[in-house]
């Protein structure tokens, strides 16, 4: 078994989210792309507000259940004890999920317009890069616990219906 999910620098969320946020706001300015509404500005800058602030509020409810067990918050690190309550209840990635809405929120207070349309090909990357190497290690480390959890919680947001 691996010694953790990520072995290398840039598997990361902060690189795999990082690097498409750079790349939208050189392409931004490259080829300027205004968002949809400017006549409603105000409410999208207050919603934008809103959306990453939401973001932030998931991030630290993960970061805090997760220290609750004394568990990284880096992948690169070993998993000791299979996380499951809290907001981990409800979302088997919720640190992504909030980087995501973080994302999300900047773009629209920001007026980048391009980290919207790169949004997919960042949760892509997240999944191949981030996500699906922690699943396979959770498998491995914890077994039918963890594939017990995979059932119970989605790996996105909520719980399938039974």
């Amino acid at each position: 078994m691996t010694r953790s999910a990520h072995n290398r620098w840039w598997q990361i969320g902060e690189v795999v989210l990082g690097l498409p946020l750079l790349a939208a706001i050189a392409l931004q300015s490259l080829v300027p792309v205004a968002l949809p509404g400017a006549r409603y500005r105000g409410v999208i800058l207050v919603l934008g507000v809103i959306v990453m602030l939401g973001g932030l509020s998931v991030v630290r409810a993960a970061r805090r259940e997760l220290a609750r067990f004394r568990q990284p918050t880096d992948p690169g690190h070993p998993t000791r004890h299979l996380v499951t309550t809290g907001i981990f209840s409800y979302s088997r990635n919720p640190i992504y999920i909030g980087a995501i809405l973080f994302l999300i929120g900047l773009a629209l207070v920001a007026k980048l317009t391009w980290v919207l349309l790169l949004l997919p090909l960042t949760v892509v990357a997240c999944y191949l890069v981030l996500i699906a190497p922690e699943e396979r290690y959770l498998t491995a480390a914890f077994g039918a616990e963890y594939l017990g959890y995979a059932g119970a919680v989605c790996r996105w947001m909520g719980r399938p219906a039974r």
